[in-house]
């Protein structure tokens, strides 16, 4: 076996791969992301390959059973993993640095090892003390617990395999390498092999294997793409690291939805889950003050009611400002000009102001309805009743159209108290078994307009 060594280019990015450098990647267009990595190249001999036997199985006699998934006791991640852990499957956690992301994963092998499974927590960042100084914050770890502070790929296949454990915890894979790749460690020919090699061993001895991944400042896994591709799941935690809680999102899953979320409170002991989010979100509204609405989104199975906040004020420049945060920036002013169009609004020589309190993000159709009374509430300084709660989509000619699940929006309001839900008429045939709650149907954006 003859081999040799020249330069590639990969981009960060994507992965693609190119003899030279270019400016632009010519496969997701990114520009200046080609960075240089020593590769090794081997020549294979032109010596007969060996072939095995492949076994080929008929498809009705493959076996439908669902295998029991392995809980973790966390509540929130269970559902955002499908129900809970599967056996044999590789998981990728990103997140923005201090989020949170070893912590969670910490006090999943806290409930293994309680639940008398073998955990092995692999750590190529913190050394062992580190580790047993944040583990104290938590509460008591038994001896099912086992730490490996180590870097290199090897190693870590060797003890995988010596103590076969059901679960493990890899933090992070950017700092592991493997000898057989010549480039530095956190490259992208590291991090695409390391991976490969993980989900090998995770697949052969049934391991269920947790990465931690880095982000880029755009918020992504640093690495190539390939890497969401070749994992089972990838979970992403969002929130300001600087507030307490945070919101755990699966973006691909195998095994279950990826439409789950999951709510968590930073505490001195660990991350602690939100029960009620929509509770968690009320906390804190003003009375009485105008511009203020709370409407219904639906994340997977689960409602939650947030605060949306609007300020609208006379413009003194030419140009009016538009600012929202939590939602999307195009889709106000979208509901801006309906409003001005079908209603009459003059709203073009006003500046606006829209805000999810909390600091959650919320993209869904739903929250239009939201959107628009609370410009319409701030424009004309009226406040909105404490008890409402609305949602729906508003189009562009200024209707209501319906939305998903309002039946289950409906009884969460309820639930919380709310003496009023503003729904698209449309779906009122939807709600005959929601009592305790007065139940309003609107067609179009100047009948919600009348209720205020």
């Amino acid at each position: 076996m003859a081999k040799g060594k020249k330069s590639v280019f990969f981009c960060q990015n994507c992965g693609h791969e190119e003899s030279k450098w270019l400016g632009q990647c010519p496969a997701c267009k990114e520009w200046n992301t080609f960075a240089e990595e020593k590769a090794v190249i081997s020549k294979a001999g032109t010596g007969k390959s060996i072939l095995r036997d492949a076994e080929v199985v008929t498809l009705s006699s493959v076996s439908t059973e669902q295998e029991d998934r392995l809980k973790t006791k966390i509540e929130e991640l269970d559902r955002v993993l499908g129900g809970g852990i599967v056996s044999g499957s590789l998981v990728l956690v990103g997140g923005d640095p201090g989020i949170g992301k070893s912590t969670l994963l910490l006090q999943v092998c806290r409930q293994l090892a309680e639940d008398h499974k073998k955990v092995l927590y692999i750590s190529g960042e913190e050394s062992v003390k580190q580790i047993k100084l944040r583990a104290d914050r938590m509460g008591e770890f038994n001896d099912n617990l086992l730490l490996l502070c180590e870097t290199n790929l090897a190693i870590v296949r060797q003890v995988l395999e010596r103590e076969r454990p059901a679960a493990a915890v890899v933090d992070s894979i950017q700092t592991m390498y493997s000898e057989d790749v010549s480039s530095a460690p956190g490259s992208v020919s590291q991090v695409r092999e390391t991976t490969n090699t993980l989900m090998q061993i995770a697949k052969g001895l049934n391991i269920t294997i947790f990465i931690v991944g880095h982000v880029t400042k755009e918020g992504t896994v640093a690495g190539p793409r390939v890497l969401e591709h070749m994992v089972d799941t990838v979970l992403y935690f969002e929130g300001d690291r600087h507030a307490s809680y945070r919101i755990l999102r699966g973006v691909k899953n195998r095994f279950g939805s990826t439409n789950e979320i999951g709510v968590f409170e930073m505490r001195e002991t660990g991350l602690e889950e939100v029960a009620n989010p929509s509770e968690y979100m009320l906390n804190g509204r003003p009375e009485n003050a105008s511009g203020s609405v709370v409407a219904c989104s639906m994340e997977g199975t689960r409602p939650i009611l947030m605060e949306i906040q609007a300020l609208v004020c006379k413009s003194n420049f030419g140009m009016p400002r538009r600012t929202a945060a939590g939602t999307d920036y195009n889709r106000v002013n979208l509901l801006m000009a309906v409003l001005e169009k079908r209603i009459g609004l003059p709203l073009s020589n006003y500046d606006a102001y829209i805000n999810i309190a909390g600091g959650i993000r919320m993209n869904e159709p739903a929250v239009d309805l939201g959107i628009v009374m609370a410009i319409v509430s701030s424009y004309k300084n009226r406040p909105i009743s404490e008890g409402t709660m609305c949602f729906g989509e508003v189009g562009l000619s200024g209707e209501v159209r319906a939305v998903s699940m309002p039946e289950q929006r409906a009884a969460e309001a309820r639930k919380l108290g709310f003496k009023t839900c503003i729904i698209p008429e449309v779906s009122m045939g939807m709600l005959k078994n929601i009592k305790g709650i007065e139940i309003i149907g609107v067609k179009s954006v100047n009948q919600a307009m009348n209720l205020i």
